[in-house]
């Protein structure tokens, strides 16, 4: 059956993993045998007095930032050299000779990579000023292909792609967290730059917090709305997909079928992209919560589907199978809806690996 290898679970850890295999000419230092919790500890206290008492232009605390950014990094389970790295790229701006003194304190790796990440951040900074003095502070096709690329442009060395998407992560938490709306250039780049960016590289929970932080900005009736027809707020959304998920993995154990079961939440911008492309109500999105079952053989996608029929109570009308008639490009699952328990929809689909 036809998936990606970003379908996958664990892909994101994959994506990072191979962000830190080392470089061939890294320089490490003589202290690079020291623990983890030292090297950040080192790095932060290094950042501390350059960065204490600065405000980046967004008006959010230069030293707050880093360690947002740092903490969103361990939260996608990078290493602590990119760790580092999110205090030691803004304490480079205050350093009359930054990749020197790094390199001498840090080791050429970590130099190379502040580096790469300054660059890359002044020219997305000039490119975002030319955008603001545009008359319509609108990012057109051309403008975000533009920024696109020259993300992409620094994509040979990943860590510094994810430590701009932590970075504009923290950048959207630090608004939405002080109640200020985010600049519309700001914002529009967020969905259409980096979300994408995110989605590409399979790192699921940072696209789909930027996204929903960005739709917040640039559509706040609408995320109002939204958010007050879910009822659940994401975490008790997050909490009840986890739920459903170790119900069904327990009861397909049970039913003697090997199965890797993952679940996650719809969230606020995809049920609003999906509500207005088809034209549906709230009531009518049924993957509000969403189950994926995975399972060696064709056969047990059928026996999985038995099994999820007698734990919950199915829509006939919704379930499509599309092993049978599979869909032009090849894509082969089974899908369906059970109403849980509670009467909560549940879309649920079933596939090999």
């Amino acid at each position: 059956m036809r998936t990606g290898l970003l379908d996958r679970p664990g892909a994101a850890a994959a994506i990072v993993s191979l962000a830190e295999v080392p470089h061939a000419d890294a320089v490490h230092p003589s202290s690079s045998a020291q623990s983890d919790e030292t090297r950040l500890a080192r790095a932060r206290a290094f950042a501390e007095p350059l960065l204490s008492g600065r405000r980046f232009d967004t008006g959010e605390d230069a030293l707050a930032h880093a360690d947002g950014v740092a903490a969103i990094l361990q939260g996608i389970g990078a290493g602590p050299g990119i760790r580092a790295a999110a205090w030691l790229v803004y304490a480079s701006e205050y350093l009359n000779k930054p990749e020197e003194i790094i390199e001498q304190a840090f080791g050429a790796d970590e130099a190379s990579l502040v580096a790469h990440t300054r660059k890359l951040v002044q020219i997305q900074r000039s490119a975002r000023d030319a955008l603001a003095d545009e008359a319509d502070g609108e990012m057109r096709a051309e403008q975000v292909e533009r920024v696109r690329k020259m993300l992409l442009a620094f994509s040979r060395d990943l860590r510094v792609v994810l430590l701009r998407l932590a970075s504009r992560l923290q950048t959207l938490r630090y608004y939405a967290a002080s109640k200020v709306p985010a600049p519309g250039v700001l914002a529009g780049e967020s969905l259409h730059v980096f979300a994408p960016l995110a989605n590409r590289l399979g790192i699921w929970q940072i696209k789909w917090e930027i996204e929903d932080h960005a739709f917040r900005f640039l559509h706040p009736q609408e995320y109002r709305e939204i958010a007050g027809l879910l009822h659940e707020k994401r975490l008790e959304r997050e909490q009840s997909v986890e739920a459903a998920r170790q119900q069904l993995a327990h009861a397909l154990a049970q039913a003697g079928l090997k199965a890797d079961v993952h679940g996650r939440p719809k969230h606020l911008y995809s049920i609003w992209k999906k509500m207005r492309g088809k034209g549906l109500t709230i009531e009518r999105i049924f993957d509000v919560q969403a189950l994926r079952v995975i399972v060696p053989e064709v056969g047990d996608c059928y026996a999985a589907l038995a099994r999820v029929h007698d734990l919950w109570r199915p829509l006939p009308e919704e379930f499509d199978d599309y092993i049978a008639r599979p869909k032009p490009n090849g894509y082969q699952s089974l899908h369906t809806v059970v109403l849980d328990e509670h009467g909560r929809s549940i879309e649920i689909q079933i596939r090999t690996a």
